[in-house]
């Protein structure tokens, strides 16, 4: 595979950040992970510098840690700067105006969403550019979206950009009606991507010809195609050299759809190629492959004097969501951070604290986190840190918890088996009490979030210097 460099596209300014959590924000006790009488502001909780184990804080609980969620954003945004690719960041994971605003800081091009709901949803946080990693059929949702790129111009506004898949005619069809008789400046907030996918996959168009003849009807439409997307997750299920190189094939295939579509003009020639692609577990071969100048000799009209090659500038947009708080499973097994040239691991920030409930028999522990409280689709949880009821009712600090084993879940209790103590020691996994409070690490963020309406941002363990909302 090879590495190609380009300087970013000069005439995308960075991202506007939305603001973080607001200090004047309201929680109360219907709040879960709070213990409140009666609603406070976020600052008033904030007060004091508390920490999880302080009475305004309950058990189960979403914990961030500050240090990790800092160290995934910088590495991200170093590692798409060094390669001239940009970010716009994938917001369904958490969709949190708080953990986006950090993103944003750090250069996000703008924010990805799955669906018209999370669309309107980063528009209230007054992101100018929102990216819809999907296919947008319901003709309510575009006329709200051509009213939304209107009143963006309006005297006073800020221009939006939005831009939107298709892989079907219908698509193209629902999209043209919705935006016919609109202005040219409106026209322009409208990016039309055509999705590419892989046979037995999930949305996108199966063929290059396919997508010629959808970009083709895009434009006589009137609207405008930026260039090609795609998920190369569906390429894949792991990280053998034979599964990377079907995501490298893959990425190599969206670029010859790229140049297809240059070759016949149908993204205008003033403007650099869009490729996208990006979850979380393929950077490495997406970072490597997508970017650089397309070739587009072997078509009429694209060869310069003498027979020379002509050749088009790329803009690879990247959407990669997870890896904000990335994982103790799932994401971390993918991991493909240290795979990519100067780059790193990505460190877990999530963990969701719970209660011993009971040690009903020698070797089970019952704790009070569910289904409702973690994600389990791909994996169950894994037990990482003990903190042990004293006789003053006080918890002690945490420490690791080893020879454990999560052996099921249900709505509200989680089953924690216990190794067997060694002959001749003791280790603290073998004396777990009721009333004692263990910390839990999780496997793939994007089923976690849902679960929680707050998470409790930390620093040195366990001291709460922030709380952020998820708005599902």
């Amino acid at each position: 595979m090879t590495e190609h460099t380009q300087a970013p596209h000069p005439t995308q300014p960075s991202a506007t950040a939305s603001a973080p959590t607001d200090p004047r924000d309201v929680v109360g006790p219907a709040t879960k992970g709070l213990r409140l009488d009666a609603e406070q502001t976020v600052a008033d909780v904030l007060a004091g510098s508390p920490r999880i184990t302080d009475d305004a804080f309950s058990w189960p609980l979403l914990t961030l840690d500050d240090a990790a969620l800092d160290h995934n954003v910088a590495l991200m945004a170093r590692l798409c700067a060094e390669r001239g690719v940009e970010h716009a960041p994938h917001v369904k994971t958490a969709m949190s105006r708080g953990l986006y605003a950090r993103q944003a800081a750090a250069g996000a091009w703008g924010a990805t969403v799955a669906n018209p709901s999370q669309l309107r949803v980063v528009r209230t946080w007054g992101v100018e550019r929102v990216f819809l990693a999907n296919e947008l059929m319901d003709p309510r949702d575009i006329a709200w979206l051509r009213r939304e790129l209107e009143a963006s111009l309006a005297p006073g506004g800020t221009p939006f950009e939005a831009w939107v898949y298709v892989d079907s005619i219908e698509g193209v069809g629902l999209l043209a009606r919705g935006f016919a008789g609109a202005s040219t400046e409106v026209v322009a907030g409208l990016g039309v991507l055509v999705e590419m996918g892989v046979p037995g996959g999930r949305t996108g168009v199966r063929s290059t010809a396919d997508a010629l003849g959808l970009a083709r009807a895009v434009r006589a439409a009137g609207l405008r195609v930026p260039g090609v997307a795609g998920y190369e997750g569906s390429a894949a299920s792991g990280t053998t050299p034979e599964e990377l190189a079907k995501v490298a094939a893959y990425c190599q295939g969206l670029r010859d759809v790229a140049a297809a579509f240059a070759r016949e003009g149908l993204v205008p020639g003033d403007e650099p190629v869009v490729i996208t692609a990006g979850g979380s577990s393929f950077l490495d071969v997406v970072l490597a492959e997508l970017p650089g100048p397309l070739t587009l000799t072997g078509s009429t009209g694209t060869d310069g004097p003498d027979g020379a090659s002509l050749t088009r500038d790329v803009r690879v947009v990247v959407r990669s969501g997870a890896y904000l708080t990335h994982d103790h499973g799932f994401c971390a097994r993918m991991d493909p951070w240290d795979r990519v040239p100067g780059g790193e691991p990505m460190r877990a920030a999530a963990v969701v604290w719970g209660q011993v409930l009971s040690v009903p028999e020698p070797g089970l522990v019952l704790c009070g986190v569910g289904r409702r409280d973690v994600s389990y689709d791909i994996d169950l949880p894994v037990a990482l840190w003990l903190r042990r009821l004293d006789e003053n009712g006080a918890l002690r600090p945490a420490q690791e918890l080893a020879g454990t084993r999560v052996t099921g879940l249900n709505d509200q209790h989680l089953y924690l088996t216990i190794d067997p103590t060694p002959a001749g020691s003791a280790p603290a996994t073998a004396q777990v009490r009721p009333g004692d409070v263990i910390g839990f690490g999780i496997s793939h963020p994007c089923t976690l979030f849902d679960k929680w309406r707050m998470a409790a941002v930390v620093r040195d363990d366990d001291q709460v210097i922030d709380l952020v909302g998820t708005e599902f």
